[in-house]
């Protein structure tokens, strides 16, 4: 079921909101696409003037700054929820375990289409 994701009918204070137009079906947003640990799977989605968004619906490797492409073991911390880290979903901002150490996600992977990242630790020898 498609959502929205547009300003509430209602005002902080409970009343409704007074609007001056109807939501038109290009001002929705798009759903959260949830980007795991898998072999790499993206998809394209047609925007307006025809230009394309990938968007990533799995990947297993992260393009750390000054290393290059390194393989993704599991996610270790995110601050977008807490649930994420058991379902090993990759977010901006989530800490991944790789083979050199600890690094941060810094791309949004369901809106960019791949996944940057920074080290934060790198792995004891």
């Amino acid at each position: 079921m498609a959502t929205w994701n547009l300003k509430s009918k209602r005002k902080s204070s409970g009343g409704i909101l007074n609007r001056n137009k109807k939501k038109k079906l290009h001002q929705r947003g798009s759903e959260f696409l949830e980007t795991v640990i898998e072999k790499r799977k993206i998809a394209t989605k047609r925007k307006t003037g025809g230009k394309l968004k990938i968007k990533l619906k799995s990947d297993n490797k992260v393009n750390v700054s000054g290393k290059g492409s390194v393989k993704i073991v599991s996610v270790e911390q995110n601050p977008a929820n807490i649930h994420y880290v058991r379902r090993n979903i990759l977010t901006k901002g989530s800490v991944v375990k790789t083979d050199i150490g600890l690094v941060r996600v810094t791309s949004r992977p369901g809106q960019d289409g791949l996944v940057n990242g920074i080290l934060v630790e790198e792995k004891k020898a």
